[in-house]
């Protein structure tokens, strides 16, 4: 929908907010109706027909915890479930914004705000409201994000939700998950469904630069600034201005790493190494690792007040071997590529080929179910692709083997201890021990010769 046809609701109790919004969109839109007071919302909904409600965050100035904003949200959403609404906020309250986002909301402006950036922004919901209506049941089959996003598990759809809320606002996005489960091709589709969309996208492996070539790397240097200095260079925040910088790998960064790089984000301007300048940025930062949250939490690893500048809605990205309903999917998916590349446009898969894909763990996800399929299609001599066809990475095998017999180990370990705990508990006597441990007095004494107790 253009934002020449639309309706759009505004309330805020602030006159001059209300008065400025309706000269500016007087001539931009259908219609536009503003109310200061929100215990009118019900009334208008019932009585209008509005596209898009434009909603402040506060109505109680001696109070403003943003509550009030979440509350008519929520009421809002439950009257008209498919109008988009779009919060109003000051710039200290981010963090409810943000929060307005997970109950329903489309995006949020912080106010005082440039003309400009308010109608680019009503723009945008109102194209993706139309976007979803539009392709809501191809969105069910296919599950496309974008053309290389695929996927129609419940948690791969609520990873698609999740990004058609945050993708249009310029919140830092933390994109957690194991390795080859596509953190990459997540952190590409928010881009390119942001209003940063036409500018560019950056994207740094952190994780393999070294200490000499961090800051160089990133915040650029001057000429002569160090021995291979031979030319002035921008880094990539630089590179990155009025656009999207994705840092990769940012878990495996050392602590004086992050320490420089939590200066540059909190100042929002990078000096070159060689100059005493600094340059404003203006990017949108999306940084993405497979170090689980937890782990980054422990201080001696990385930096706390980072973690929070840098996750400010953080998305975690299942392994395979928890979405198997898109495991054909994508095996289908990565089949049609590959047989056009090379030129074998009739391949399938026989029922057998699909069993196996559906029984394997997949410990290389994504990526390796990719090269799985592109290796059978090089190698197949007829256009079926039968069971045996299908070779898995012996890499990711001797990985799982592994990881199986560390998992025996443990579980020889605990019961080892806790046989233990049980016979000490009764004083040796091992027809108790064996009576609360559930075993027969047999069974008990071949576990005592096995672990030799």
């Amino acid at each position: 929908m253009s934002l020449k046809k639309a309706s759009i609701l505004v309330i805020d109790d602030d006159t001059d907010v209300l008065t400025a919004v309706r000269l500016l969109l007087r001539t931009e839109v259908k219609e536009v109706v503003t109310e200061k007071n929100p215990e009118q919302i019900p009334f208008l909904l019932g009585k209008g027909d509005f596209d898009l409600v434009l909603l402040d965050m506060n109505f109680n100035a001696s109070i403003n915890t943003g509550n009030e904003g979440i509350y008519w949200l929520q009421r809002v959403k439950q009257l008209k479930p498919e109008v988009s609404v779009i919060m109003i906020t000051a710039y200290g309250d981010i963090d409810l914004a943000v929060r307005s986002l997970k109950e329903g909301a489309s995006d949020f402006v912080v106010k005082p705000w440039h003309n400009e950036k308010l109608l680019s922004t009503l723009t945008t919901v109102l194209k993706n409201r139309e976007s979803r209506n539009s392709n809501a049941p191809a969105r069910a089959k296919s599950g496309n994000v974008s053309n290389a996003m695929i996927g129609e598990s419940e948690v791969m759809e609520d990873i698609f939700h999740k990004i058609d809320k945050i993708a249009p606002t310029d919140a830092n996005i933390l994109i957690l998950g194991e390795n080859g489960t596509g953190k990459d091709l997540i952190a590409t589709a928010i881009h390119e469904q942001s209003l940063r969309a036409d500018k560019p996208f950056i994207k740094v492996d952190v994780g393999a630069l070294t200490e000499s070539l961090f800051e160089s790397e990133l915040f650029g240097h001057k000429k002569g600034a160090f021995t291979d200095a031979r030319e002035d260079r921008i880094g990539r925040f630089e590179a990155a201005n009025g656009g999207t910088l994705f840092l990769d790998e940012i878990g495996n960064i050392s602590l004086q790493q992050q320490a420089k790089l939590l200066t540059v984000l909190q100042n929002r301007q990078v000096t070159r190494l060689g100059t005493n300048q600094p340059v404003p940025i203006d990017i949108r930062l999306i940084c993405a690792t497979n170090i689980p949250l937890s782990e980054l939490a422990n201080e001696n690893r990385f930096r706390k007040d980072l973690i929070y500048r840098i996750n400010t809605v953080e998305i975690t990205v299942p392994p395979l071997r928890k979405r198997k309903d898109d495991i054909l999917l994508l095996a289908n998916h990565f089949a049609r590529i590959y047989a056009n590349k090379y030129l074998k446009p009739n391949i399938r898969f026989q029922p057998s080929a699909l069993e196996k894909l559906q029984q394997y763990p997949f410990p290389g996800n994504v990526r390796e179910l990719q090269y799985t399929i592109e290796r059978a299609i090089i190698m197949a001599d007829t256009e079926v692709i039968e069971g045996s066809d299908l070779l898995f990475s012996p890499i990711e095998s001797s990985v799982t083997a592994e990881s199986q017999e560390d998992e025996v180990m443990k579980l020889s370990t605990m019961e080892k201890n806790t046989i233990m705990k049980v016979i000490d508990k009764h004083n040796g006597n091992i027809s108790k021990a064996a009576k609360e441990l559930g075993l027969t007095r047999t069974a008990l004494y071949r576990r005592l010769s096995k672990y030799d107790i």
